[in-house]
């Protein structure tokens, strides 16, 4: 089981494709983690995965779901995608927001099940925000607000999760958190593929790492066969020391210029 994407190339409109000719398998029960510098193509991916944005060419196999045959609401019983900045509707609670996770299981009345109310209660519990499942989600904290959206993905019950840039904006303590809430989608069974700009978290929380450069993967793998100074420095034109981390012994960058 995993999702497979063959000489999978996309873009925006008429221009010029913003990735091409994708080969990438994403292993089922890791966390892949997606690297590499601003607009090299790794949310493009995901939306792509998430047959948000169709590819011009190319297959994307999910398991047995041929996801570009399929319907969007069956994809989204398989894969729950989390955009960078989610647009927080007004004056909905957090028990609302994660109830819209439930969506693409019910039908056109969207009536609840007890399996419904099971799942999005599990999920408000899982992320911490029991007291606060009643307050309206536009008055959360930054952090607590980016939980409210997780707890969304995980009320959506799929085996797949795509989180693009989920700690973004958010301070030491709140991407800690964020990223320790991916580790336990891992250990609950889920597959979670994660776009993340610094390096270090990505080494320390991502079981594999895919780097990307203009359109195109330059190098997956573990965390220490990839970040490497001279990936580095051809991806992100800048030199670097990679050394350890004294406490998780995953890399860690310090730019040497």
């Amino acid at each position: 089981m995993s999702i497979v994407l063959s000489g999978v190339t996309a873009g925006y409109g008429r221009n010029k494709p913003i990735v091409e000719n994708i080969d990438l398998t994403i292993r089922t029960g890791e966390v892949t983690v997606l690297i590499g510098p601003n607009g090299c193509g790794k949310s493009t991916l995901l939306k792509t995965i998430a047959r948000l944005l169709k590819p011009r060419q190319g297959s994307i196999q999910v398991d047995a779901l041929d996801v570009l045959g399929s319907n969007a609401k069956r994809v989204a019983r398989t894969i729950a995608y989390l955009p960078q900045s989610p647009i927080v509707p007004t004056a909905i609670t957090v028990e609302q927001l994660v109830g819209y996770g439930r969506a693409p299981h019910q039908s056109l009345l969207g009536l609840r099940s007890a399996r419904d109310i099971a799942l999005v209660d599990q999920a408000i519990a899982t992320t911490g925000l029991d007291d606060f499942r009643h307050q309206a989600v536009a008055e959360l904290s930054g952090g607590q607000r980016q939980r409210a959206f997780i707890a969304m993905a995980l009320a959506q019950d799929t085996p797949y999760v795509m989180l693009d840039e989920p700690t973004t904006f958010l301070d030491i303590r709140h991407q800690n958190e964020t990223m320790e809430l991916v580790r336990q989608l891992h250990d609950a069974g889920r597959t979670s593929i994660v776009v993340l700009h610094d390096i270090a978290q990505a080494a320390r929380y991502g079981d594999r790492l895919v780097a990307m450069n203009a359109g195109r993967i330059v190098a997956e793998g573990r965390p220490e066969a990839v970040v490497t100074p001279e990936l580095l420095e051809s991806v992100y034109g800048l030199r670097c020391m990679v050394y350890a981390d004294p406490v998780s012994g995953t890399p860690v960058v310090t730019p040497l210029q």
